[in-house]
């Protein structure tokens, strides 16, 4: 059983030196409304998934807390099954943590959105207004607009024109940019982070031609302008003379900010070490970059993401943060940013990949999707069935189909019939909705690895009946049975998801998101 934590001595533990980490294990729609600063949001459903990356020493200290309603000393058996050794529950939960008028923010990664704004604050970052942007399109002006979210959110739409390049990328194209100062450069992302820390890097590399797009997409939507839907552009490449010149700049920039370097060698023997303590090591390049090599062990978060959701992948306080990249150009600007932040201990691998293979680091290929811990002990106890054999139970019985995947995975796909509900509430939720325990349940989500977890936990409540679709609804469509789409059928309230106002489309929500991004102002 674990301990409990009290409020005050969590606040001391929070203000220490000592490596710690404290989860929140509500759903992140719940996380978005309210949650202790600082903490990270890892919903119980999400734990067999990430808390092997987010906390690989597991001697560390770790804190998890609900509403006071469960979850937390549900998760906290989870996590002791696998091993961690120093789990506590905080004592009266957000509420005991409100009660004693200690610190709540709102929102999901309001540390690194409330560093945006203090850089744009201090640095007086330069902005352009979508009407002036819009003036100069029309105009045919020497403009370049790059566009410094991730590929996936530039594929749904654009500023008409932008060109996809990700903000940790933008070090790559300084040289180039510095060769055409006549030529106005506009970054922007969906909101102000990503555009004023792209702008500001640019500014910090030497150049004076470049603006942050004022309030990103949403201000564009905003000022009743109309973005490129599903941009057919390919992200370009940086010239290759101004590739070759980035390592030159990061060198310069690492000497003027003083940033640590660890060598290769100094890196195969870290792993060595007894003491208490977590290393992340973090290849800030893309993603099929990372597919196609990478520093065993480390995890792939590009460069713009490592900045704007700090707190989703550095879990554990007070740890050792190693960047890596090609040569090191774009590892330094991250670096750089995390320094800024105040994140203690930042280092750089010097030489990046390439000195790692060159030295016989280990190299693995391929994406960093791990399987869950216990999934292979969950299947192998698991009823597994066959897209054919599932649709024969449906035909055959009264089943409850159940989807434990994510909202968002059952809104684009899921089985006729099926009920959504979040695998964090079953023990919870499951016996007031499903009394009857010999009844035929079966287990979906949208590729059978949340399904099988979750048949585990139907097995120890004592349903006896339990199945799961082998694959999950990926392999149940691929096999050419029928699907459906929407969110109509839930079993609780589907706040397992935070999307975006700009994807979302919905004008109010985008003037309330920046309004209280703006108010993140120190």
């Amino acid at each position: 059983m674990s301990d409990k934590i009290s409020c005050r001595n969590l606040a001391a533990l929070m203000a220490s030196k000592t490596p710690h980490a404290v989860f929140d294990v509500r759903e992140r729609g719940e996380f978005n409304l309210g949650q202790i600063s600082n903490a990270t949001s890892l919903p119980r459903s999400q734990i067999e998934f990430r808390i092997a990356e987010l906390v690989p020493d597991r001697r560390i200290p770790i804190v998890v807390y609900d509403e006071g309603e469960g979850r937390a000393a549900l998760a906290a058996h989870t996590l002791g099954e696998f091993g961690y050794e120093n789990v506590s529950i905080l004592d009266g939960g957000l509420p005991g943590w409100r009660k004693e008028k200690l610190p709540t923010v709102s929102g999901v990664n309001v540390p690194s959105k409330a560093f945006g704004e203090k850089v744009h604050h201090e640095r007086a970052i330069p902005e352009i207004s979508p009407e002036e942007l819009k003036s100069l399109q029309e105009r045919a002006a020497d403009l370049m607009i790059f566009d410094v979210r991730t590929p996936e959110e530039y594929g749904r739409f654009c500023i008409p024109g932008g060109l996809n390049v990700p903000g940790g990328d933008l070090i790559l194209w300084a040289e180039a940019l510095r060769r055409k100062p006549e030529t106005t450069v506009v970054v922007n992302c969906a909101g102000r982070t990503r555009s004023i820390i792209g702008t500001a890097g640019l500014l910090r590399l030497g150049l004076n031609n470049v603006r942050a797009l004022k309030n990103g997409t949403m201000g564009w939507v905003l000022t009743g302008l109309e973005l490129e839907s599903a941009p057919a552009r390919v992200a370009p490449n940086a010239p290759d003379g101004s590739r070759k010149h980035a390592r030159e700049i990061a060198l310069r920039i690492a000497e003027e900010e003083r940033l640590s370097w660890v060598s290769a060698r100094e890196l195969f023997d870290h792993p060595t070490r007894n003491d208490v303590g977590v290393t992340y090591l973090i290849d800030v390049r893309s993603e099929g970059e990372y597919e196609d090599g990478h520093t065993a062990g480390s995890l792939n978060i590009p460069g713009g993401q490592a900045v704007q959701r700090a707190d989703d992948f550095v879990a554990v306080k007070n740890s050792r943060i190693i960047f890596v990249s090609n040569q090191s150009a774009r590892a330094v600007m991250a670096a750089y940013w995390y320094r800024q932040m105040g994140f203690p201990d930042v280092k750089v691998l010097q030489g990046g990949l390439e000195a790692w293979r060159e030295n016989g680091g280990a190299v693995e290929s391929g994406g960093s999707q791990n399987e869950p811990l216990g999934f292979e002990a969950a299947r192998k106890l698991a009823r597994m069935l066959a897209p054919s054999e599932v649709n024969s139970l449906l035909q055959s019985s009264s089943v409850s189909v159940l989807h434990v995947g994510s909202s968002l995975d059952f809104t684009a796909a899921h089985l006729s019939g099926s009920k959504w509900i979040s695998r964090g509430w079953l023990e919870l939720k499951l016996p007031a909705l499903l009394s009857d325990h010999t009844r035929p349940i079966l287990l979906s989500c949208a590729d059978g690895r949340s399904s099988t977890l979750a048949a585990r936990t139907l097995a120890e409540m004592g349903y006896t009946e339990v199945f799961v679709l082998d694959g999950g609804v990926q392999t149940w469509a691929r096999a050419g049975y029928p699907t459906e789409r929407g969110l109509e059928s839930c079993l609780m309230e589907p706040n397992d998801v935070v999307l975006s106002p700009s994807v979302k489309g919905d004008k109010e929500a985008m003037r309330h998101y920046l309004e209280w991004e703006i108010k993140l102002t120190p």
